[in-house]
């Protein structure tokens, strides 16, 4: 792994969410963050979500623990349930920051950024691909070298949501 320390992750956070919970557990975003840092030098954390007025102390928690917000409306939220697919936006601002950062993570096991993690691996500005459950994962995702994809589910003690923490 290069040692550089302008790098930035881009977060699909529908996908992080449902895996981590999937798994059995909470993820700790302000230790999640710090993880990032410490791990990956990651300067910069995009995390796309979709924004609903009811969440908006979640929203600024997220902030204080040092993401940057890409909002999506929701559809469907009378109907009882919950769409905000992110793709576009993740997909556009990682461009949009291109020549911003040394090298991105992505964070998803979603198949539909398989062009995206392509591109930036055959440019060397890939640094990882994250995925929330190895159990889980698109087939597309698995085409990558094994050197440059991790899996969280080894990272629960270290990022995992504990109400009651010191």
């Amino acid at each position: 792994m290069q040692n550089l320390s302008n790098n930035y992750v881009f977060i699909d956070s529908q996908n992080l969410n449902l895996s981590i919970r999937s798994l059995g557990w909470k993820l700790d975003f302000k230790r999640f963050r710090k993880y990032l840092w410490d791990k990956y030098k990651i300067t910069k954390a995009f995390l796309f979500i979709g924004y609903l007025p009811k969440y908006k102390n979640l929203y600024n928690h997220l902030r204080q623990s040092g993401y940057i917000l890409i909002f999506k409306p929701v559809l469907g939220e009378q109907a009882g349930y919950i769409k905000g697919n992110i793709d576009a936006e993740l997909v556009l601002q990682t461009m949009i920051e291109y020549w911003n950062f040394n090298q991105a993570i992505i964070i998803t096991g979603d198949g539909d950024f398989y062009c995206l993690i392509r591109y930036l691996n055959r440019n060397n500005k890939l640094l990882k691909l994250l995925v929330p459950d190895v159990r889980k994962y698109s087939g597309l995702l698995k085409r990558f070298a094994p050197n440059k994809i991790d899996f969280m589910n080894t990272l629960k003690n270290k990022i995992e949501y504990k109400q009651n923490r010191p």
